[in-house]
Parts: C-alpha cells; structure tokens; sequence
C-alpha cells in the first residue's frame, strides 16, 4: 500500500513536469509533441489526449500479456486517469496565468519540467506498482520478440515526432517538434536512468 500512494504521488510529480515543459512552449518531448498536436486538432485538452493515447497502449499491454491481472490492469487504467488530470488542472488553471516573456526563462521552465518529469517516472518505474503502459508494451514486446526494449521505445518516439510532424504541417498548426524535443531526449532519458539506478543502489544498501 505504501509504493502504491508513493506511485500515485510520482505520478503527480510527473504530471507536473510535463505540464511545465508545455507552458515552456519551446517543443516537448516526443510522445508529448503527438499529445499536443492532436489536441490542438480536435480541440480536447492535452491530459484528456494523453490518456486516451495511455489506454490504447493499456489495450495492447492486455492483448500481448500472457498473464491476465485484472487489478492492476484497472490500476494502471485509473493511474494513466489522474494523470491526465493532473495534466489538464495544472495545464489550464494552476499554470495558465503564468507569464513567460522571455526566452532564457521558458528554457529554465523547460529543464526544470523535464527533470522533475524525469526523476518522477524513475521513480514509478523503479517502484514496479504502476508502471506505465507504453514501457510495459516494450517490455512484452521486447520478450516476445528478443528485440531490445530501447529499440521499441525509440520506436514510439520516431512515430509519435513524425506523426506530430506531419500533423502540424497537414493542419497548419504550430510545429510541436521543436528544440525542446531534443533538449529531452537526452535530458529526460538521462534523468529515468540516474533516478533508477540511484534508487536501486539504495536498496541494495538497505539489503546488505
């Protein structure tokens, strides 16, 4: 019960991270850019999309597991849930009057969006409560095919960049694929990695 509270807390953290690096307005990471380019499209806000997205990865994660756990299907169902509220309330009511004019400070926004999103779904990841439906259809995919987990997820980035791409240039909307986007897929990737490996050191230490 308590990683369980301590998940749906990170969970809150990630959201928070992610809807600073949107408020920053200088390009989000790669899932994130499909988000807001299918949003702006159909006039649904951003944490709505990111959940209806999460739960089509839910669908697949279900179709592809050898195991059926229904509990934590409808956890991680209910966990992708709050945190597209999380991202809509923090999105368009807590972050929305925030001013950012300049852009030194948009790009300050945006780091510190990313870490927080980053060490957050280090966290989750490395709590194995909740964890988050598209990382669980890479690992299935990955043992089912003996493909590396990092080539699926890379993957989903490649589609998600060039389908928000392709997106922005059809409907003449905003190019999401910005500076931002690369800037995170170092940053961000880089932050999961020393967040997991931070805190399985420290569980080894309390183990030995």
């Amino acid at each position: 019960m308590k990683n369980f509270l301590f998940s749906l807390f990170f969970y809150t953290l990630s959201g928070i991270g992610i809807s600073l690096t949107l408020k920053a307005d200088i390009g989000v990471s790669s899932f994130n850019s499909l988000n807001i380019a299918l949003a702006s499209i159909s006039e649904i806000r951003v944490g709505t999309i990111t959940f209806l997205l999460n739960t089509l990865f839910l669908l697949l994660y279900m179709l592809l597991s050898r195991e059926r756990q229904f509990l934590k299907y409808l956890l991680m169902f209910l966990s992708v849930l709050y945190l597209g509220n999380i991202i809509n309330f923090f999105s368009y009511t807590v972050l929305a009057p925030l001013d950012l004019d300049n852009y030194l400070l948009k790009l300050i926004v945006f780091i510190i969006g990313t870490c927080i999103a980053g060490f957050a779904t280090g966290m989750v990841i490395s709590l194995g409560i909740l964890p988050f439906p598209i990382e669980s259809v890479c690992i299935v995919l990955s043992e089912l095919t003996g493909f590396s987990f990092a080539k699926f997820r890379y993957g989903i980035d490649l589609f998600s960049v060039t389908l928000s791409l392709i997106l922005s240039l059809s409907y003449d909307l905003p190019v999401f694929v910005r500076e931002g986007t690369l800037l995170s897929l170092f940053l961000l990737s880089g932050v999961i990695s020393l967040t997991k490996a931070n805190y399985e050191a420290h569980l080894l230490k309390q183990n030995s």
